[in-house]
């Protein structure tokens, strides 16, 4: 490791990444490491920003052939600012399904990322909540508005702030685990009970970096807490509601996969395989059109509750299931009335 510290860097460096290394990882080459959690990286790119000393642990610099070890603290500092700092406000449409002068509440569609991030430098809701509204507070992450955020091709409602004091009293009651948060989805399998809990850690899968996954025994990662009800019986699939008591990310998805219930259709995660069902070929021919109606994981994010800043009324708002989402569950429905199903 060279003596050179951060601070003692030139003053135009920007940080554009940083990792806190697991509890539980083994000993990995910095390179493979930042590789697997860097996407459109390659191995070249990150051994090349090492030997610029580009590359930090413990706001030391290092080369490429460093060994990552649990509790570093692991940053890449790049002379350009990164590019979801260069915020351009687009005209893009938003769904705004109530405003008022401390905040909005907004139905995302489906395919648009939330915020700007590597790959995605626009066309994301910030950007579109840039152009709309002027001076909105900052996150602790830099980001404008935003309280909470929902995946990428999960549909659904969020709440942005747009004073200090709303995004202050808003992220407050998400830490507290008091606002209200309802995701309906379409699973793989019929749930056996009509109800339950799911609770396990959840941190970066050890292996595949894109992918999280449930620490039972919370040797690692953060407390993650889902209820989920039955909502419909279709056979091979079940349609669920899904309230949230904790928001990791991906939650809803790694939860469901840990009991054996992938969301259908949910690529990362495995859902677009046909995972229950007969071997036949016309059943693998109506899966595959189910899957061309809903190209996406089969979540939506209905209902969103909170405590209003200022008057300190409870607001809950709602949502319909998105059309995607309703015609496959519609072609279950059809399916599944001229089918006998057998347990697997």
């Amino acid at each position: 490791m060279s003596d050179k510290n951060v601070e003692e860097i030139d003053d135009d460096l920007h940080e554009h990444y940083r990792f806190e290394v697991s509890k539980g990882q083994q000993a990995l080459r910095i390179d493979k490491f930042l590789m697997n959690l860097i996407e459109n990286s390659t191995r070249s790119k990150i051994q090349k920003a090492a030997d610029s000393g580009n590359i930090f642990v413990n706001d030391n610099v290092v080369k490429s052939n460093y060994k990552v070890k649990p509790d570093d603290v692991v940053t890449v500092m790049l002379e350009h600012p990164p590019y979801e700092h260069l915020l351009v406000g687009e005209n893009i449409p938003l769904d705004i399904i109530y405003e008022d002068d401390q905040l909005i509440v907004v139905n995302k569609p489906a395919g648009m990322v939330v915020h700007p991030g590597h790959g995605n430098y626009s066309g994301t809701l910030v950007n579109a909540l840039a152009y709309h509204f002027d001076n909105l507070p900052m996150n602790s992450s830099e980001r404008p508005g935003l309280v909470h955020r929902i995946d990428k091709d999960t549909s659904g409602l969020l709440v942005v702030a747009k004073t200090e004091l709303a995004m202050d009293y808003l992220s407050k009651q998400f830490a507290a685990k008091t606002s209200e948060r309802e995701y309906v989805g379409i699973v793989w399998g019929d749930i056996k009970e009509e109800e339950g809990t799911i609770e396990g850690n959840i941190d970066r899968h050890p292996t595949n970096r894109m992918q999280m996954t449930v620490y039972p025994d919370g040797e690692q990662g953060k407390p993650a807490v889902t209820h989920y009800k039955v909502l419909e019986r279709l056979g091979y699939v079940t349609v669920v509601s899904c309230k949230l008591e904790t928001g990791r990310t991906h939650q809803i998805r790694v939860h469901m996969k840990y009991i054996g219930h992938t969301l259908f259709n949910d690529e990362r995660y495995g859902g677009n395989l046909i995972l229950k069902g007969t071997t036949f070929t016309k059943y693998k021919q109506f899966v595959d059109n189910c899957f061309k109606v809903l190209p996406r994981q089969a979540l939506h994010a209905k209902t969103l509750g909170f405590e209003h800043p200022v008057t300190k009324e409870f607001m809950r708002f709602d949502t319909e299931v998105p059309t995607d989402m309703q015609e496959c569950i519609e072609k279950w429905r059809v399916y599944s009335k001229a089918q006998t199903f057998t347990e697997e």
